[in-house]
């Protein structure tokens, strides 16, 4: 989904840095000299924060309560598993100097040090990195966020005792033995089971939470969470408890807190500075060792390796400079990959959806709701073309909490995709799938006696809202049934959470329309009323989609079933509508020009021969037809597209795979260069609904039917 450039988190960039000289000072001591315990304060507690940064770093990017398949974990681990790879035969020349293979038990150690304790001692963050990251997805896919929180943060208290907490544990015989069998495994319980999944759910969850939300509470957080660390370090540090010292229990939430506040700063990406910190991470050890090499060379050991301050300073010199020349190459290189990715698999045709817009959209149709009112997302038709994962997910995360699909299927994809509060089915269900209805927790419409009688038989507790046709004749109990509409409240299996109806002439002002349509809202209240007289209480109930909503803005109900308008564009441009809204379309179709054709005079283009040129003319190919949504009712001049800025023609006969354009009047055009069929380019626009009038047809239809052949980007 198109978002602003504004959206990456050049906080959490640049504390990588940061981070990674933590790390160093963990392995050089910088304060040991001035002062023991101020060197244990920082490389012993505070600098702890390093890894577990790094960690939910990566879960903040990776780790989401919604899914739509294992892609950027697969990519995750591959990248994770490649590096490990480097940095083991980077660091084997030092392993082979230190006698590292002539150990004891030489396979069954080297298994356990590449699988949890890294072959040099820096590196275990690696495998902590791929085994916490998949150990952590799989949780949050199939338990949920909070779930995964909880197991996660159980297998932490675990690796608490086999840590910071070692001497508590030693006090009971069985605890002592349950690690020592541990042990034989691991070394250490700071890897990829007992320390970084929890800290890759966390990233997950604040992933989940508006950057600006709740900072100040943050800022409490973290400072109460700090204090209390270090209460906690030194005190475990005074009665000896510690095995290794980098797991604190105040950890969690001071790294969480801490991590918070650095998402509210937003602005462009640092990508240096983050394959910075990842050299710095990986080469500073090897720069200790240069360094103290150079230092025995050249006599100056006292300054460069004894003075572990100006040691600390000397090695995070070094690093600096290798990282900056190393991630300047890899910046590059990585640039020049892109270019042939995207020359590789350049996209034929595709969608833009504008998050921005999405979000904008909802928030005006929120702020104009009656009051108690709530926003219903209708997300049916894949979103109206816009894809119902992206939309979904955009307008959880903002806090939309009821959603409308048209069928069970829509409504489960929601589900698996990882989608809560409420989902409404809008459409008929087959009966025979109530066990589907209740186990995804989905709504269902009750279509009329019938069909809510006939789910109850089935043995499975279903929810549903009661549909009442008044004027429609489509779905719905006729206004004369309510003493059948009341049975259904008495039903056994059936619980009755909502009852609606649908305004079939709302979209029009006319007076007909009008006076039609406030017929359909008296007679939907007088069931209401007829029922509350036979002593039923009243679920939520709801009768506006988009147009009664906006024609009938101040009629108070508890949903709005937002559609067409929640994506920016109304569905003819020339309606008169009573409540006009600032609303922003969310998606643009494009495609490229992958031929250009120089075509002369009486010459015929396409199909049929249907378009002849009157002059020598050039014709663009397009990579977009029919199959992909543009309707070929567009054909023979009728629709229009945008290329470098103007305004062009379609010409001949929409393809299913391709179609035509007049670019006789546009200077430069290119094979390559991107055509407009819905969306800006440069100062012009043509909007949806230009091309669905144009078309014959209204936007709901036309962005309704973009085929899945559609990228989305």
């Amino acid at each position: 989904m198109k978002k602003n450039n504004d959206k990456a988190y050049p906080g959490i960039d640049s504390f990588r840095i940061a981070a990674a000289f933590l790390v160093v000072a963990i392995h050089t001591s910088p304060l040991a000299d001035i002062s023991g315990q101020a060197d244990f304060i920082l490389t012993r507690i505070f600098a702890r924060t390093a890894v577990p940064f790094f960690f939910m770093t990566s879960g903040f990017f990776l780790i989401s309560k919604y899914h739509n398949g294992a892609d950027k974990l697969k990519k995750f681990l591959k990248h994770t598993v490649v590096l490990y790879g480097i940095s083991m035969v980077l660091y084997l020349p030092v392993n082979l100097y230190n006698g590292y293979f002539q150990m004891e038990h030489l396979i069954p150690n080297m298994i356990k040090d590449v699988l949890f304790d890294g072959t040099f001692y820096h590196l275990w963050y690696l495998p902590a990195s791929a085994a916490g990251a998949a150990l952590a997805w799989g949780i949050v896919k199939k338990a949920g966020m909070n779930s995964a929180l909880v197991m996660t943060m159980a297998l932490y208290v675990v690796g608490l005792f086999g840590d910071s907490y070692y001497g508590a544990a030693q006090k009971l015989p069985v605890f002592q033995k349950v690690y020592a069998a541990l042990f034989e495994v691991t070394d250490y319980t700071r890897n990829g089971v007992f320390f970084a999944p929890v800290f890759f759910v966390l990233g997950g969850i604040a992933a989940q939470k508006r950057p600006d939300n709740n900072k100040k509470r943050c800022l409490i957080g973290f400072l109460f969470s700090v204090v209390f660390m270090l209460a906690e370090g030194l005190s475990l540090h005074r009665l000896s408890w510690q095995r290794h010292d980098s797991m604190y229990l105040f950890l969690v939430p001071c790294v969480y807190f801490g991590f918070r506040m650095l998402t509210v700063y937003r602005g462009k990406r640092k990508e240096k500075m983050r394959t910075g910190a990842l050299i710095i991470y990986i080469l500073h050890p090897m720069c200790i060792l240069v360094l103290r090499l150079a230092a025995r060379i050249t006599g100056t050991q006292a300054v460069f390796v004894e003075n572990n301050f100006v040691h600390f300073l000397a090695v995070s010199a070094m690093t600096v400079l290798l990282s900056l020349f190393l991630s300047g190459l890899f910046v590059k290189w990585k640039a020049d990959q892109q270019k042939i990715n995207n020359k590789k698999g350049e996209k034929r045709a595709w969608i833009e959806i504008d998050e921005e817009n999405l979000l904008h959209n909802a928030d005006e149709i929120k702020k104009t709701m009656p009051e108690g009112c709530k926003l219903m997302a209708v997300i049916k038709a894949d979103a109206y073309g816009h894809g119902a994962f992206q939309t979904a997910v955009c307008l959880e995360q903002s806090g939309v909490e009821t959603f409308a699909v048209a069928t069970i299927e829509e409504g489960i994809d929601l589900r698996s995709y990882g989608i809560g509060g409420e989902i409404l089915i809008l459409g008929y269900t087959d009966p025979g799938r109530a066990q589907e209805l209740h186990k995804y927790d989905l709504i269902q419409t009750a279509a009329d006696y019938a069909h809510a009688a006939a789910l109850n038989r089935q043995r499975y507790s279903i929810k549903v809202h009661i549909k009442v046709d008044t004027g429609m004749h489509r779905l719905g109990f006729s206004c004369k049934e309510t003493d059948k509409i009341a049975e259904v409240f008495s039903m056994k299996r059936i619980r009755v959470c909502g009852i609606y109806t649908h305004l079939c002439d709302c979209e029009s002002r006319k007076e007909d329309a009008v006076r039609f349509t406030n017929k359909q809202l008296e007679d939907f209240y007088r069931v209401i009323k007829a029922l509350k007289e036979k002593g039923i209480l009243i679920p939520k109930v709801h009768m506006f989609s988009s147009y009664g909503f906006m024609n009938y803005p101040k009629i108070p109900c508890h949903y709005i079933r937002a559609g067409i308008i929640l994506y920016g564009v109304y569905s003819m441009p020339e309606e008169h509508i009573k409540l006009r809204l600032d609303l922003r379309p969310v998606l643009s179709l494009r495609a490229k020009v992958i031929l250009l054709r120089k075509i002369k005079s009486g010459e015929s283009i396409g199909y049929g021969r249907a378009f002849i040129t009157e002059k020598d003319s050039m014709a663009a190919v397009v990579s977009i037809g029919y199959a992909d949504g543009l309707p070929r009712s567009l054909s023979e001049n009728r629709g229009e597209a945008l290329v470098r800025g103007q305004r062009v023609q379609i010409i001949g006969k929409i393809c299913m795979d391709q179609c035509m354009i007049d670019v006789t009047e546009v200077t430069g055009i290119a094979v390559g260069d991107t055509v407009t069929f819905i969306g800006k380019d440069g100062r012009e626009e043509i909007t949806a609904e230009e091309t669905a009038k144009a078309a014959g047809t209204i936007t709901n239809e036309l962005l309704a039917r973009m085929g899945k052949r559609l990228k989305r980007g």
